[in-house]
């Protein structure tokens, strides 16, 4: 007997740091994401094994069902993190993993590379809660935090936008299908960034946060409407002159690549993950003699 769940990936294309107050942002779906895989085992422990794209297990632990406390694991830290998680699964559903839950041995999945900040956390977020039958924003709240859009992403099959409300929040699809979608790429920028991080320096900051949500939700809605790439740069550009100005930080275009002769914009956490980058294929080789060499373009990437 085996039960299968899946959710998928994300990337953030507006409104990073503001979504946590409540902007309105574009979220995209991606065709990477995790399985989660569950066998049924007569025994009295959760068995637990995680693996990369390459079918390679990076993380096992073996958990007491009865307590949920980590009995021997190949990372302290993450099986404790995995530990949290299925707790707080529990006290919001406390039939979960009661005897009538016969599955006991599990396999996660991920389908990307896990440096690649595609949602190895949110999918897995994701994939619990529909296990256990529970709202995953209420389980996020309680685990890693964060605006939930990737939780979003992680069941929803287009492009959507995306606001915080709470436990039910307000998740539209849009017909995000550019003509120019050949010209948009993702580059990997060689490191991960942590998430949590960077919202605790976000949340440090002072400004006007009312302000900051107009002006977003306003190139959110114009750039879903946009079907012309040089109107689409320009809009791109906009949100990164308000979040640098508002962060304080420069831009990654500024830093980097100052010389590139398309736009480059900031997805999600300043200073790592992907950047979405305009161009032609060609022009890709730019990134590329910089010892950027993970480029997937838009089609096959997104949903």
């Amino acid at each position: 007997m085996v039960r299968e769940f899946y959710s998928n990936g994300k990337l953030l294309i507006t409104g990073e740091y503001a979504i946590l107050d409540g902007a309105k942002g574009l979220a995209l779906p991606t065709k990477f994401g995790q399985f989660l895989t569950l066998h049924h085992s007569e025994t009295d422990t959760i068995r637990w094994k995680s693996f990369d794209e390459k079918d390679t297990i990076w993380f096992s632990t073996e958990i007491s069902k009865n307590n949920l406390e980590n009995i021997t694991s190949t990372d302290e830290e993450i099986a404790q993190r995995l530990v949290n998680i299925l707790k707080e699964a529990r006290r919001l559903n406390p039939a979960f993993l009661a005897d009538n839950y016969l599955y006991n041995s599990i396999e996660s999945k991920i389908t990307f590379q896990r440096n690649w900040g595609l949602g190895t956390s949110s999918t897995l977020i994701a994939n619990i809660a529909t296990w256990a039958n529970i709202n995953p924003y209420k389980l996020l709240e309680s685990t890693f935090g964060g605006s939930g859009y990737d939780i979003a992403c992680a069941t929803s099959n287009s492009p959507i936008t995306y606001q915080r409300n709470g436990y039910e929040p307000i998740i539209n699809e849009v017909a995000f299908k550019p003509s120019f979608i050949n010209q948009l790429f993702f580059v990997y920028l060689n490191q991960k960034k942590n998430s949590r991080d960077a919202i605790n320096s976000y949340k440090n900051l002072n400004f006007n946060k009312k302000d900051l949500i107009s002006k977003i939700n306003i190139l959110t809605e114009n750039i879903v409407l946009c079907d012309n790439l040089k109107g689409f740069e320009l809009l791109l550009n906009e949100h990164e002159a308000i979040l640098s100005n508002t962060l304080k930080i420069p831009t990654i275009k500024s830093r980097l690549f100052p010389d590139y002769s398309g736009t480059i914009k900031s997805l999600g956490a300043w200073g790592g993950d992907f950047v979405l980058a305009t161009g032609t294929e060609a022009e890709m080789l730019y990134f590329k003699k910089k010892g950027f060499d993970t480029i997937v373009s838009y089609p096959e990437m997104i949903l």
